[in-house]
């Protein structure tokens, strides 16, 4: 059985658009083939999660079977009056638990690797919880099964986001788009599919697999006649290098999913807006992987300020929202993974966010006396790229190499 991994060559491409031309076909129409959907979707998400990924595609299906048990169990209780936090509390921390444990099991000892979970499972995790936030809310009143498997199982996403929300995404699947609407939606699916390419296989390419091993061996060979981690041009240049591969390669593959989406006549959010380009570091939070951060703003800094303020935790709302943002970007670290590098580089982002807190109090404070012209904001956004890129050198675990195993290379 083949094995195509998401957006990663040629084939999948051709298969894909081959597969998609019916729907599109009906969509022209007014027309969407649900039907035909469906057996196109577990056909992808066979070939994804098929042949050697079978574990995967094992895994996948325990975990579609334990969620679906989780949110229908909260919504069951939600529709007979249950308004405990406490249970609510409980059943967020079951729709997360199988997330822990993939997040956990690589740094439990054991004489042989533990590879259990799929690709997309945080993905998935977070649309869940979101689903039953909003059922306890009352912004979800009622959860369809089948239109929540359809949901959780959308294959254009379901790899590497982006992370779609049940009632967006319910709106657009029960509206077949006009044909004006929908013509507009191809137009817009062929541009982010080329842009993909040139973002992924070519920019991505050039900075991650052609410049990227040279500058880490530059660096890695000063680390070695300097005795570990030192400064170097080598090491400045792959911080800059990683950040150009990061940004390319992940934010080509969310034009793809947006593409295909929108080939399926759903308009997925974006994910990226021009980052680098963000004279602070809040707004490039809102410019970056914009799906995870909205999510992270809405279910965990959002409820924790809620909360705090509810319960009085703080007298000053300035500190509410300073360990607000450390509470955030700490978990947003350790979703990453349990090593260190993953967890300073959450704290470096919280620190950064208090600091441009104070900096954005001060500058209003002190609107008068500062200059406000095109010169100070090239000089913000200059500082703020370089900000973002030293965080994506923690990020990377490069400095991990560096300064730990200076001699295995």
């Amino acid at each position: 059985m083949i094995n195509l991994q998401p957006y990663s060559n040629p084939q999948y491409f051709i298969l894909l658009i081959g597969l998609l031309l019916p729907l599109i076909i009906g969509l022209y129409f007014g027309r969407r083939f649900k039907v035909y959907e469906a057996i196109f979707s577990i056909v992808f998400l066979v070939l994804t999660f098929g042949g050697d990924k079978w574990q995967q595609g094992v895994t996948l299906l325990g975990y579609i079977i334990y969620q679906f048990l989780v949110t229908f169990g909260f919504q069951k209780y939600v529709k007979n009056g249950g308004k405990k936090t406490e249970i609510f509390s409980l059943f967020v921390i079951l729709a997360i638990i199988p997330l822990t444990m993939v997040k956990v099991a690589p740094v439990i000892p054991a004489n042989e690797p533990i590879t259990i979970g799929f690709l997309g499972i945080s993905y998935l995790t977070f649309k869940t919880v979101q689903v039953i936030m909003e059922l306890r809310d009352g912004t979800i009143k009622e959860v369809d099964p089948i239109m929540y498997a359809r949901f959780l199982l959308f294959f254009p996403v379901i790899s590497s986001g982006p992370i779609d929300r049940y009632r967006r995404f319910v709106k657009d699947y029960n509206e077949a788009p006009s044909r004006e609407k929908y013509l507009d939606d191809l137009s817009v699916a062929v541009k982010y599919l080329f842009q993909g390419f040139l973002y992924k296989f070519v920019l991505g390419w050039l900075f991650g697999s052609y410049w990227l091993p040279q500058l880490s061996q530059a660096a890695i060979i000063n680390g070695k006649i300097n005795g570990g981690l030192h400064l170097s041009w080598a090491l400045v240049g792959y911080m800059y290098c990683y950040s150009m591969y990061l940004f390319f390669d992940f934010a080509g593959y969310s034009l793809f999913a947006v593409s295909i989406s929108r080939f399926m006549g759903i308009r997925t959010p974006m994910n990226f807006n021009k980052p680098f380009s963000s004279p602070n570091i809040k707004e490039f939070w809102n410019r970056w992987h914009m799906t995870l951060s909205f999510w992270f703003r809405d279910f965990i800094f959002m409820r924790f300020t809620f909360f705090a303020m509810k319960k009085k935790l703080f007298k000053n709302r300035i500190r509410l929202s300073q360990v607000a943002y450390l509470i955030n970007f700490l978990i947003m670290g350790f979703w990453h993974g349990v090593t260190w590098y993953y967890v300073v580089y959450g704290i470096f982002h919280a620190c950064a966010i208090i600091i441009n807190d104070y900096w954005l109090r001060f500058k209003r404070k002190h609107k008068k006396q500062l200059p406000s012209n095109k010169y100070t904001k090239a000089l913000a956004i200059f500082i703020t790229f370089n900000v973002i890129c030293f965080s994506f050198l923690i990020f990377s675990g490069f400095l991990d190499t560096l300064w730990f195993h200076p001699m295995h290379h």
